[in-house]
């Protein structure tokens, strides 16, 4: 529609808008995160839902304590190898479509314990990861600024077509593979279609 006209139409009081864009105005505005935390990281998670930072004036307003009722995972703190097959399936027990944040060091690479056999390096190598957030703990401020950026990925997001979420795409993965404990290592390491080990040119 010409431009001119949606303005001339809204100074009415008539508003235009499309189905997808409507359909993404209520995802985006609707996220539940799931309720739970792995270390240090959740009491900053915590405090973004209090009366301070109120995460709730951007959709987020019930953290909720089963993963059947969520469709974002903040992992928040340090995943160790010990947490790592739970975190995965919770996040194949929640609804499409899902989302994941990982907050923290910890969450994106393993931070100051990267160097621990205990420690996984990083939760993308067994979950897709929209938005990682850097800090040691990272503030509220930059939860709530990592949800927003999430809002503006949903509210862009084509219904059809060949950009269309995964969540849209028969091809798609729903679920992921649990990782198990084998004799010295989570069994496999990684998720060969999500991450693959940088290869190095000498």
């Amino acid at each position: 529609m010409d431009e001119g006209l949606r303005s001339e139409l809204s100074k009415q009081g008539v508003f235009v808008a499309s189905l997808e864009t409507l359909y993404n105005w209520g995802r985006k505005n609707s996220v539940w995160p799931l309720q739970f935390g792995l270390a240090c990281c959740a009491i900053e998670m915590i405090a973004a839902s209090m009366a301070r930072y109120d995460l709730a004036r951007f959709g987020a307003e019930v953290f909720r304590p089963s993963p059947r009722q969520a469709d974002l995972m903040i992992v928040a703190g340090t995943v160790t190898k010990k947490m790592a097959p739970q975190v995965v399936r919770l996040f194949n027990q929640m609804p499409e479509p899902k989302y994941v944040i990982a907050m923290g060091a910890c969450a994106i690479s393993g931070g100051p314990f990267k160097q621990g056999y205990n420690v996984l390096k990083g939760i993308d190598r067994y979950l897709p990861v929209d938005i990682h957030i850097p800090g040691c703990p990272p503030r509220p401020e930059a939860l709530i600024h990592a949800f927003m950026l999430l809002q503006q990925k949903i509210a862009a997001q084509e219904l059809t077509g060949k950009n269309r979420p995964p969540h849209l795409r028969a091809d798609a993965p729903a679920e992921y593979p649990v990782p198990e404990f084998g004799e010295h290592d989570l069994v496999p390491p990684h998720n060969p279609g999500l991450w693959q080990p940088p290869t190095l040119v000498r």
